[in-house]
């Protein structure tokens, strides 16, 4: 018989373990310009590293061109490896954690978009506690669009998020943080705009076009009119859905202190604000096993500190 093939002879060193980071990355994204943002690097360097990786372990790993993107057997092999590997380090790190006066690690937090627009500054209050109390944690903050943030969570990708929660998920631990005040809209142009609620008739608003939110989820309808409204736009970024409004063109639901902070106070008008407003509950989720982090750990605990004293 002869000598079986080995991919890797030696130990495994520092370059080793990112080149493994960049594919987790590249395969939890579904391909190289998904994982640009994630990665913060050009596709064609994350292509190189790709290859090189495939050169170390003499494997092809994934199928990239014009079929779209996809792993291999053996690059599934290898992610699994990598997912248990990086696993174990966390652990590892945990543990030294837990018996030294410091903590050490990596945080990925991910925010639904325009989190720094609240009113409340707690979020900001804790951010800043964490780096009193982990100075040598690596922390990396993104900002996606609000129903990205639990998908992000469950694959992975981020330690913890920070978005709308609707009801309980099994599967994920949950922190209630806040509030968010929705109102209804419409802009300069509209035929609604500078006309007072009282004129308004619930079923004159399915003549008019309405720019989605994703944060108003189906079934949740505030009034049964909704059901019949023209929802062929959808705008899941509030940026995006604030200048569909600014149009005179469509209604949609933003947060009352984005228009607030915003200055478009004068130019968005509430529609029927008494009967179609409601409040987006938002939430830090994190797997349940993520509280056996320490890094984690700490970071839920000065959002608890941060939300206490908000509270005072």
């Amino acid at each position: 018989m002869g000598k079986r093939k080995t991919a890797i002879g030696g130990q495994l060193a520092d370059m080793d373990l990112r080149l493994l980071r960049i594919f987790k990355a590249v395969a939890d994204s579904g391909g190289f310009t998904a994982a640009e943002v994630e990665l913060n690097l050009a596709n064609s360097t994350i292509s190189n590293y790709i290859a090189d990786l495939e050169k170390r372990l003499d494997m092809r790993l994934c199928e990239r061109g014009r079929g779209g993107f996809d792993l291999t057997e053996q690059g599934r092999v290898v992610y699994e490896a990598t997912q248990e590997l990086l696993s174990a380090i966390d652990q590892f790190r945990n543990r030294v954690n837990l018996s030294h006066d410091r903590i050490l690690g990596h945080l990925h937090l991910g925010c639904a978009e325009h989190m720094l627009g609240l009113p409340r500054a707690f979020i900001v209050g804790a951010l800043g506690h964490f780096a009193e109390k982990a100075p040598d944690v690596r922390l990396r903050i993104s900002t996606m669009a609000s129903d990205d943030v639990l998908p992000a969570v469950l694959d992975g990708r981020i330690q913890i998020g920070i978005t709308v929660l609707h009801g309980e998920m099994s599967n994920l631990k949950s922190l209630k943080l806040y509030d968010e005040e929705m109102s209804l809209y419409c802009g300069p142009g509209h035929p609604l705009h500078g006309r007072h609620d009282d004129d308004i008739r619930f079923d004159e608003l399915q003549q008019y076009n309405f720019a989605e939110s994703p944060r108003l989820q189906p079934g949740r309808e505030l009034h049964p009119a909704m059901a019949g409204w023209n929802k062929q736009v959808s705008a899941h970024h509030q940026e995006a859905r604030a200048t569909l409004i600014l149009t005179g063109h469509y209604l949609g639901f933003l947060p009352r202190h984005l228009v607030k902070n915003w200055g478009w106070g004068d130019a968005l008008q509430p529609v029927l604000q008494d009967s179609l407003s409601y409040s987006n509950t938002f939430c830090a989720v994190f797997k349940p096993q993520a509280e056996r982090n320490l890094v984690v750990d700490t970071f839920v605990g000065c959002l608890r500190e941060a939300l206490e004293r908000e509270a005072r």
